[in-house]
């Protein structure tokens, strides 16, 4: 995810943290010293309703790493590569590879609620011990606030839709019972639209009647549909790309660009009869050493551009994406990622044979789709 910080590791796995982290801690703690706690235990001083609903919403931050944590530990276990874990303001995100059976999917998925609910569990326990044995009120409040959080969130989870841990269990049903993975992932992404049209209205209608926690629900409605709308996409696209080798995508002979030159002189001759707004760049090998994105070059200050080299103003080739032309197609998009683009260069060995653009790919599809139409 963009605008996260890595600041660990945890169960083996990157951990990041988004800048919206705070925003969280900051949300819980206030709504839990603000307004749960002094209901439930009025009385007490300013001082400690804050530190209790601080404390209150770092423990839930660490339960919702508990709940990550889970799916990465089980994805590990099944031989699932896993990239990082990432805390966010919804919550948190599990960035790894698709599972490659709907045995491995099920548990992978299933995890992480389950987790809440044994943490939310233990914090009810824990909350009632400290209240009956020691009379310890206010930490007693906080942990049985956890304890219905973690409680919450589990069940939540278990909605049976995309992208949330129920919708994940969908498609590890759907796909064991009809051996279709795309299917699966197009079933549960029509179903995860549906439930984030139903909590955008069940979040304004909740705000409208005077609570400000219809905004936060009408926000996880929309991050819900539009990450179950884009899943639905992918499950497509790749039903469609499904046995396609790299090759047969690519466009070829590519457009590139010496390395070793400077951004003016290429400003001043190769760039005014450049066909395309990205050009693989080759070294003095004519090995590919990078990407270079014209409208970046085209941010530069010209001072900057008289010293600096093109292998200098552009993407390495360590952050882009590349394959072999014998790869499939459908393999090849899963290792996008958003620091790469659309954008992915076919290598034989360390020769450029060919670029796949997003151009390349809807042309490709809308072919294979009228030559299905045709034969139907």
């Amino acid at each position: 995810m963009n605008s996260s910080l890595r600041i660990g590791r945890v169960a083996g796995v990157p951990l990041r943290v988004h800048w919206t982290v705070p925003l969280l801690v900051f949300l819980f703690g206030y709504s839990l010293a603000g307004g749960t706690l002094p209901a439930w235990l009025p009385g007490r001083s300013t001082i400690a309703y804050t530190v209790a609903g601080l404390v209150g919403a770092l423990l839930l931050l660490l339960s919702l790493l508990a709940h990550e944590s889970a799916h990465a530990v089980t994805a590990r276990r099944k031989g699932i590569p896993v990239r990082t874990v990432t805390l966010w303001a919804l919550g948190g995100m599990t960035e790894m590879e698709k599972p490659p059976a709907p045995g491995a999917a099920f548990l992978v998925a299933v995890s992480g609620p389950l987790t809440s609910l044994v943490v939310g569990g233990v914090a009810l326990g824990a909350g009632a011990g400290l209240s009956a044995g020691l009379g310890w009120e206010v930490p007693s409040a906080v942990m049985v606030w956890l304890g219905w959080a973690n409680l919450l969130v589990g069940v939540f989870n278990l909605l049976p839709a995309a992208p949330l841990d129920g919708g994940r269990v969908v498609q590890a049903l759907v796909w064991w019972r009809t051996g279709d993975r795309q299917r699966a992932e197009r079933a549960a992404g029509r179903s995860g639209q549906v439930l984030g049209i139903l909590l955008m209205i069940l979040g304004w209608v909740t705000f409208l009647r005077g609570s400000w926690g219809g905004l936060w629900l009408a926000l996880i409605g929309f991050f819900v549909m539009i990450v179950a709308r884009a899943e639905r996409q992918q499950a497509t696209l790749a039903s469609a790309l499904g046995g396609i080798r790299a090759a047969d995508a690519m466009s070829s002979p590519v457009e590139t660009a010496p390395d070793w030159i400077t951004g003016q002189r290429f400003v001043d001759g190769p760039a005014m009869t450049a066909r395309h707004s990205t050009l693989p760049l080759l070294d003095f090998e004519g090995h590919p050493s990078g990407l270079l994105h014209l409208p970046h070059l085209a941010r530069i200050p010209p001072a900057e551009r008289e010293t600096l080299r093109l292998r200098d103003m552009a993407t390495p080739l360590s952050q882009c994406t590349t394959c072999a032309p014998d790869d499939l197609l459908e393999d090849v998009l899963r290792k996008l990622t958003p620091r790469s683009g659309m954008r992915i260069l076919v290598m034989d060995g360390p020769h450029l044979t060919g670029i796949i653009t997003a151009h390349d790919i809807i042309g490709l599809t809308q072919r294979r789709q009228l030559g299905r139409n045709g034969a139907g």
